[in-house]
């Protein structure tokens, strides 16, 4: 009898579907997609309605042909691929692959990877969802028709090897904006005053209810606080409420596991494709807030055996806004009485947060008792506020945990007087807006309506990738900061450094990027634009739910598309690299330019269209192509400096570089790093070559011929042709080694594949 197969995405989601299917069925792979645009060329004919022209991937032709030879042996043909629009689109190029009539396909989709949801699939088949279809395609061929169209043209006028993407072009625009925030933002300072007071039963700390603009002012109220009494007011007791959050989104999730697991987005999303793929939790690319009726009573069940009736709420949240693209349930465990899922640490910890996110959206509100004391000051105005907060009922918390302990406030009484135990009047600085993190970013997109949840974690690897956006930790810097307190009746001031600006892991625009967004925004602000983008997305929904033509909708933008390609092929290499006229050289007569270059900002001096090709400076450290000045540049240009001679003639040269400053004696390069290029002596200079030709000789242990070496590494000795590295085996000495032993060690080794880029050190904005 022949086996029914069945056709999945991934191995390890086809191994678990076995599990539950039986003997009867063959489940296979298709490892993604298996059709896609050719990666040269168009292949979109714009002039016959965009058709695309497909092509089996080249790595994926030995699995269509595993995959076609199945098909044929077998009786039925189960396409379960996800049901999102990218699983359907990917349904639809298996019938045409394996000769399939998509009429006649038995389309199967499930929410989750347990028996009972591939069972209930398998009853209920359906055909291919072709509006689904027709929504991926639009998509697909519209970031083509912009890439394709679009990066020549960066390559020409900005950069070669440049590329621009509808959303990723928009996500690069978020982030540069938010810097040029940050970089303009200048911080207003304000004085917070704080007191701590003896009441009869404790100490109770508390706020002034107004903030002081000068320090004199500060001063004043606390001269008035020596002769004052302190009463208590009133005191203001309410209870209140704390509701559990929804359960995850794609979105959502992504922001949670940031902020309490220190996960990246794409580290997200592949555990939580792991956990989806062996069963563990429902679909992970949703913008869906709902839960399934079986799980909502799964959920209920396991709050009440395990903590009580009390403490079951059912909820049922309503998505933001329907989305026809992703899947229809929030994300939540396949079982309650799974506690943990995993032996991984990394899928576990993931887990854990999906579970106890999940049950505490269905349990009781947190009761929470606050108290409000107010405290008066006989010779002001002003009001001293005590807050607290305790925790009467905890309800979802039990599960989900609470951010902050009880602030619970000594008990007091209307008219109790108060000794003033120290009262402190402290500068404080606004704070620029926030750089964006990962999770941030996401979030942003989300709320724009950019994106949907299958693109945002390839969407903020893309602009990392390729050199848009680095994610690195910021350098704080130190301030000083004015402290005014009273204390046994006698006022006091200091200064004290702070460490302010230092945070982590956050998302720094390189300079690629501003020169780009800037291109764009002048040139193609369609594609930058918020509400275009988020326009476009509504439109890919409308294909989906069979409310518009996903040709007419292709037609309508290239028909605003392509006059912006015809316009941005007249701008200059100098206007779009933001060339700047600084002002002209009083030596040379030339002009000075500040413009953006193959390696970043830079200086130039000369026209590149005169005979002699002119002259090129690194812009100085902290300066931006919006504020160097011609100042700034002429002393750039004064490099390279002749520092003085070696012992035996050779000249010594400071400049800067591509990695910063250096000396430069005949042909050797050594980093200078922290030294002033302007300021280093002729002694630094031959101190610094000395030290790097004792590691140069040290570094060789054995030389032969054709550039084979043992060299001391980093990580111990090893072998290098130049191409080819390979660590020496422990049990060999590194200077025993013979050519024939390092020749055959190499023919071992990997050959490397590149080069590490190397990451410029951020940048801290001062504020």
């Amino acid at each position: 009898m022949k086996k029914q197969l069945v056709i999945v995405e991934s191995p390890a989601k086809a191994k678990t579907i076995e599990r539950f299917l039986g003997n009867d069925y063959n489940v296979l792979s298709s490892f993604g997609h298996i059709r896609d645009l050719p990666k040269k060329g168009l292949s979109v004919d714009i002039e016959h309605d965009f058709k695309p022209t497909y092509e089996i991937s080249p790595d994926k032709t030995k699995v269509v042909a595993s995959l076609k030879k199945a098909a044929k042996s077998a009786d039925k043909v189960w396409l379960a691929s996800d049901e999102d629009r990218e699983g359907e689109a990917i349904a639809w190029h298996l019938c045409s692959a394996l000769d399939i009539p998509p009429s006649q396909a038995k389309r199967i989709v499930f929410h989750e990877i347990t028996k009972t949801a591939i069972d209930n699939a398998i009853k209920n088949p359906r055909s291919i969802d072709i509006k689904l279809v027709d929504a991926q395609q639009a998509r697909r061929i519209l970031d083509r028709l912009v890439g394709y169209e679009l990066s020549p043209i960066l390559w020409k006028k900005v950069r070669p090897g440049l590329s621009a993407g509808r959303v990723q072009s928009v996500a690069v625009r978020l982030v540069v904006e938010r810097e040029r925030e940050i970089n303009k933002f200048k911080p207003e300072d304000n004085f917070k005053v704080t007191g701590e007071f003896h009441a009869k039963n404790g100490i109770l700390s508390a706020e002034l209810d107004k903030r002081f603009t000068q320090a004199k002012q500060a001063e004043e109220f606390l001269k008035d606080c020596i002769k004052s009494d302190f009463t208590v007011l009133k005191i203001d007791e309410k209870p209140s409420r704390r509701s559990p959050s929804a359960p995850f989104t794609t979105s959502t999730l992504q922001q949670e596991a940031a902020r309490k697991l220190g996960y990246s987005v794409k580290q997200t999303m592949t555990l939580a494709q792991r956990l989806y793929e062996e069963g563990h939790i429902t679909y992970m690319r949703t913008d869906s807030t709902l839960i399934a009726e079986e799980a909502l009573k799964a959920a209920g069940d396991y709050i009440k055996t395990s903590f009580g009736d009390k403490y079951y709420s059912r909820r049922q949240f309503q998505t933001k806004q329907a989305s026809a693209q992703e899947a229809h349930e929030a994300i939540r465990p396949t079982h309650f009485k799974k506690e943990s899922a995993s032996s991984d640490e990394g899928q576990n910890k993931l887990y854990k947060l999906i579970w106890r996110r999940t049950l505490a959206s269905q349990m009781s509100d947190a009761q929470l008792a606050r108290t409000e004391v107010s405290i008066t000051i006989s010779k002001r105005k002003e009001i001293f506020l005590a807050k607290g907060e305790v925790v009467t009922f905890d309800g979802f918390l039990k599960v989900y945990g609470r951010s902050k302990e009880d602030s619970i406030l000594p008990k007091t009484a209307v008219g109790e007087k108060l000794d003033p135990k120290a009262i402190e009047a402290r500068q404080t600085f606004s704070k620029p807006p926030a750089r964006y993190s990962e999770a941030s970013l996401v979030r942003k997109l989300e709320d724009l309506g950019i994106g949907r949840p299958s693109t945002y974690a390839p969407t903020i690897s893309t602009i990392q990738s390729r050199g848009y956006i680095e994610k690195t930790d910021i350098e704080g810097n130190q301030r000083d900061v004015s402290l005014i307190s009273l204390e046994k009746g006698s006022i006091k001031s200091k200064t004290e450094a702070e460490n302010y600006g230092n945070d982590k892991s956050k998302l720094l625009p390189t300079p690629m990027a501003d020169v780009t967004t800037d291109f764009l925004t002048k040139y193609f602000s369609s594609i930058v634009d918020f509400d275009f983008t988020a326009k476009v997305e509504k439109d890919f929904d409308l294909i989906a739910e069979g409310r518009e033509e996903w040709v007419k909708m292709l037609a309508n933008f290239w028909r605003d598309f392509k006059p912006l390609i015809k316009k941005s092929e007249s701008v200059s290499r100098a206007e779009s690299t933001q060339a700047k006229k600084l002002g002209t050289d009083p030596v040379s007569k030339k002009p000075i330019f500040a413009r953006y270059g193959r390696y970043g900002p830079m200086l130039q001096k000369g026209e590149t269209t005169d005979e002699e090709k002119p002259d090129f400076a690194s812009l100085p450290e902290g300066a931006t192509l919006e504020d160097v000045t011609l100042e700034q540049a002429l002393e750039m240009f004064k490099l390279p400096r002749v520092v003085g001679k070696t012992e035996e003639g050779s000249e010594i040269v400071a400049n800067i570089g591509r990695f910063g400053p250096y000396i430069q004696i005949d042909k050797v390069f050594v980093s200078i790093k922290d030294q002033d290029p302007f300021k280093i002596t002729e002694k630094e200079a031959i101190k610094l070559y000395k030290e790097k030709q004792t590691q140069t000789k040290n570094k060789y242990i054995k030389e032969f011929e054709g550039g084979l070496k043992v060299a001391n590494g980093p990580y111990g000795p090893y072998i290098t042709n130049g191409k080819r590295n390979v660590k020496v085996p422990d049990e060999l000495k590194p200077d025993k080694i013979t050519e024939k032993e390092a020749k055959d060690l190499l023919k071992q080794a990997p050959e490397r594949k590149g080069s590490f880029r190397r990451r410029k050190k951020a940048k801290t904005v001062k504020t």
